[in-house]
């Protein structure tokens, strides 16, 4: 069976064939196949947002998706809870020597198929390979552009916003780390791995009080709001009875004595908006396959100290510090 090679890296003929029997066929799109060492795009009117990611998750393949799909999702759900419509992604890939081109060709096509579904295309890319054990088979590095039309997010925290959240937490940091090697635990989790482009676009559809979106990855729920308190004078108040979380997720964290407030998320978001648009925003969501769990978890509080807080299920309330040191290293 065929393997990524050094030569696959090397510019000659087997990158060629690489680029133009898998990448090309996969990605194939106007911009792409002229094979210009930049790819030229017609003028965008509006303001633009960029972002750039790169993946380096561990397995490169978990139930509910891979490394591909991530790297397209993750791309594109940072632009879309910037209020952005994605247009266009780049796509480059470290490999590593020995790599089997039937999984990387399940990539490709993983990466292709979300992409489709987003409504964007992947307009240019870059092919490297490094020698067996300088890379854990692939790692993939993204900048995705797209267009803001009309509103934009406001960013400014109004006392009595609520916090609303699009579905249950910490479904792709427990199914990650489910699957490494060292835990490998029997278990039904599945990664929450999506696209976030209906549903924001549905949420700036319905109302013109949305304050702030963002996507909770890294350091999960909390760590996320913490970080959206940075500039402001107010805090957060969230009610533990009302975050929502898999049975299953629950059980594999309090197993391993973690909290799903700081596991990762690669198909949810956290959306601020105003007390008056809440109830309409949220029952736009539930009309969405990935919004049916959504709910209300919180609210902006006049606290000027800019913290988290967590109204536990007794009664207390106690702060939600961002997440210290490295919970899952390759979570994406």
């Amino acid at each position: 069976m065929e393997r990524v090679t050094l030569a696959h890296g090397s510019g000659g003929i087997e990158s060629n064939r690489l680029i133009n029997d898998l990448f090309f066929s996969y990605f194939n799109n106007e911009v792409l196949c002229r094979q210009n060492d930049a790819s030229l795009i017609k003028s965008i009117s509006g303001t633009l947002a960029v972002t750039t990611d790169s993946f380096v998750v561990s397995p490169i393949f978990f139930p509910g998706g891979d490394i591909g799909k991530l790297a397209v999702c993750g791309t594109v759900n940072d632009l879309c809870v910037s209020g952005a419509t994605p247009l266009y992604i780049t796509a480059a890939f470290i490999l590593e020597e020995g790599l089997n081109m039937c999984p990387l060709e399940k990539i490709v096509y993983s990466m292709a198929k979300a992409a489709k579904k987003a409504k964007v295309k992947i307009i240019a890319g870059d092919t490297k390979v490094v020698e067996k054990g300088k890379c854990d088979g692939i790692y993939i590095n993204t900048t995705g552009i797209g267009v803001l039309e009309g509103y934009e997010l406001s960013q400014k925290l109004e006392v009595g916003d609520q916090v609303i959240i699009s579905g249950t937490i910490g479904d792709h940091g427990a199914c990650i780390m489910s699957k490494r090697k060292h835990l490998s635990f029997q278990t039904s989790l599945k990664s929450d791995c999506s696209s976030l482009d209906e549903i924001t676009k549905r949420i700036l559809d319905i109302s013109s009080n949305v304050r702030i979106m963002r996507d909770p990855t890294r350091g999960g729920l909390a760590t996320t709001l913490n970080e959206l308190l940075a500039y402001t004078d107010k805090s957060i108040m969230v009610y533990e009875n009302a975050v929502p979380v898999k049975e299953e997720v629950q059980s594999f964290c309090d197993l391993l004595g973690l909290d799903p407030l700081y596991m990762a998320n690669e198909g949810k978001l956290i959306c601020i908006v105003s007390k008056e648009d809440s109830k309409k925003v949220l029952s736009a969501l539930h009309q969405h396959p990935l919004g049916q769990d959504a709910a209300i978890i919180g609210e902006i509080i006049p606290d000027s100290s800019h913290k988290v807080y967590l109204k536990t299920s007794l009664g207390a309330a106690k702060r939600l510090s961002p997440a210290t040191g490295e919970l899952l290293p390759r979570i994406c």
